[in-house]
């Protein structure tokens, strides 16, 4: 009885259906999977968001300082020469006065101007430059609206432990390890010329020692340089998935931009039924409905101020069997011509003159009805 127990059990276990795991592929609706479109990025825009390597701008601006320095270097140190003389003279021979503390005060601030105002030029034409290069021209206030959001301390707490802070600690980290070991190599390298200027005079040594710094720097800035590429492409890449949009949102900005498709229906059917109202209350108007008779019906008008005939109203099926119904009602006349009817239905739109290939056609219809019209009066 056991084995068969259990023979039963395996057999059902083989046969009865059993539930399948499937994925509902609508819990996915939300997923932003979408590109952004040109509407997404302009609104982003105008919000200030956009994106920009601020590593660029630094590594640029530590550039333009550096070549800044390397040309001017000579300039400011003897715009400083030149005023540390006049104060050790002016402290020597005379005695310290308000009038004097008060002139080499003044004297000082106007050396440091003069010393470092080219280079605050310098730098401020190429950080404006840059941040041009990286998004345009672009004006917006409302980065700097406050917002309650921005002092939300669970949400900075979010910002502070997420995936993209941790991105930026490792990428930190790594740059200062790169940046540490290319140091220890340049020291290395040139630790031969340090003992030598020890045998020179003060204003070569500054000379050597400036020579030998702004050659680190400027190696290091190449290094910083490449990393702001890298940095560069990367916030274009996380600015434009960050606008990624789920097939919810493009539906719903599509609406927005074009409206409902059921309301944009509506009207046109609404506008539909104005016109076909429109058209009918033409019919009782014309001279002629041509038919072909029972698929295509044409009301055609003429008088001595028009150029040509014109269709006042046309129609296929039930619409043509309501027009001969009104023209009926109203004593238009009503004739069958089976080629001129179906050609002025797919040649001429309402409102239109009748096409001159089919005037002789048309002309001899509008002559009959007339002498027709003629006998009956």
């Amino acid at each position: 009885m056991g084995c068969i127990r259990t023979y039963m059990m395996f057999y059902r276990f083989l046969v009865e259906p059993r539930p399948i795991w499937t994925f509902d592929l609508q819990l996915f609706s939300g997923e932003k999977t979408e590109e952004p479109t040109s509407k997404r990025k302009a609104d982003s825009r105008q919000k200030g968001q956009v994106a920009k390597s601020m590593e660029l701008n630094a590594t640029l601006g530590l550039l333009a300082a550096l070549f800044a320095l390397q040309g001017l270097g000579t300039h400011i140190f003897q715009e400083l020469s030149i005023y540390m003389r006049t104060c050790f003279e002016n402290l020597a021979m005379n005695d310290m006065t308000i009038e004097m503390v008060s002139q080499l005060f003044i004297g000082g601030i106007w050396v440091l101007f003069k010393a470092a105002m080219p280079v605050m030029a310098i730098l401020l034409i190429v950080s404006i430059a840059t941040n041009i290069l990286q998004v345009g021209f672009m004006f917006s206030l409302e980065v700097l609206e406050p917002s309650l959001e921005k002092l939300n301390p669970i949400a900075g707490f979010g910002r502070m432990f997420s995936v993209r802070s941790l991105a930026e600690l490792a990428k930190s980290l790594f740059k200062v390890t790169v940046v540490c070991a290319f140091i220890y190599r340049f020291l290395l390298k040139e630790a031969d010329k340090i003992p030598a200027l020890i045998t020179v005079e003060l204003a070569d040594a500054i000379v050597m020692i400036s020579s030998l710094l702004l050659s680190l720097c400027f190696q290091i800035c190449g290094v910083f340089l490449f990393f702001a590429g890298i940095d560069y492409v990367y916030q274009l890449w996380q600015h434009n998935q960050s606008l990624k949009m789920s097939k919810d949102e493009v539906k719903q900005e599509y609406k927005q931009m074009e409206g409902d498709p059921l309301i944009k229906g509506k009207i046109k059917e609404k506008q539909r039924m104005m016109a076909m109202r429109r058209m009918m209350q033409e019919v009782p108007t014309a001279d002629v409905v041509v038919t072909n008779p029972t698929h295509y019906a044409v009301a055609l008008k003429y008088d001595k101020t028009m150029v040509a005939p014109v269709v006042v109203a046309k129609g296929q099926d039930l619409i043509a069997q309501r027009i001969k119904e009104i023209a009926k009602d109203n004593k238009v006349m009503v004739m069958e011509n089976k080629p001129l009817a179906r050609a002025l239905y797919a040649m001429a739109s309402v409102g239109d003159v009748v096409p001159p290939e089919l005037y002789q056609a048309v002309a001899e219809v509008l002559a009959y009805v007339y002498r027709l019209k003629h006998k009956l009066s």
